[in-house]
């Protein structure tokens, strides 16, 4: 299923605590979930560390591939959080406290200690322009196709939908999954044929082992009509067996 640039999209993982295995990634789940429904197809994801030049490098890289570019994680208070200055530099920005999302933390903080690395959390690229945090007032932000969010999960959800009328909307990505409760290795020629006749069509195979061997059979397309007759192929070719 090839889709169209303007309707694709990368999601940038960042945060050392990810690649260590302290952390498990909640993120790209829900990005590629809303992505769907809205038509926008996710044709890579990466993880990588809070290093400056592989921020920068690996923005750059997945801008110029798709229409959108999802980063998460570095936007923190700490040291270590060095997202909102590495996106700066991709787009050779001045970082400087963004005015009305210094205001918001300021009124955030009113009775507590505004420290420097709450203030922190205001700086950004000079252009950019705010992705509302209704939950702690730490506004994440975009530059052109570039839309820099939180690594906390919780954070993240309530901040995507605002992005609703910013993203351009496709036609949504159908999902049809079938438990065939047969081995992968028995279906293997059969959903190879049926492949070949329905291009327009993902059919991935997806193993697993419970009380006994099975393979989950996931359809993805934007086509009903299409993903309806190819669904009736699959369930006529797990009946061979059965």
């Amino acid at each position: 299923m090839e889709f169209k640039k303007e309707f694709t999209a990368g999601i940038i993982i960042i945060g050392n605590e990810i690649l260590s295995g302290r952390t498990v990634d909640k993120n790209t789940s829900f990005i590629a979930t809303w992505l769907n429904e809205k038509g926008i197809s996710v044709e890579e994801v990466r993880a990588i560390p809070d290093k400056e030049q592989v921020i920068i490098d690996t923005v750059n890289e997945l801008r110029n591939k798709f229409a959108y570019v999802f980063t998460t994680g570095g936007i923190g208070p700490t040291h270590d959080d060095i997202t909102s200055e590495s996106i700066s530099k991709v787009f050779n920005q001045k970082y400087q406290y963004h005015k009305e999302a210094y205001k918001l933390l300021e009124n955030y903080y009113k009775n507590q200690d505004f420290n420097e690395g709450r203030k922190k959390m205001a700086k950004m690229p000079e252009n950019a322009k705010l992705i509302p945090n209704p939950k702690t007032f730490a506004a994440g932000f975009y530059v052109e196709n570039v839309f820099v969010l939180p690594g906390v999960p919780s954070i993240l959800q309530v901040m995507v939908p605002y992005l609703d009328k910013i993203i351009k909307n496709g036609k949504k990505i159908l999902s049809i999954s079938i438990d065939s409760a047969l081995r992968e290795s028995v279906l293997a020629d059969g959903l190879s044929e049926i492949q070949n006749k329905y291009k327009d069509i993902d059919i991935g195979s997806y193993p697993y082992f419970k009380d006994k061997p099975g393979t989950i059979l996931v359809l993805r397309s934007v086509d009903e009509i299409q993903i309806k007759n190819c669904e009736t192929e699959v369930k006529k070719l797990i009946q061979l067996y059965k």
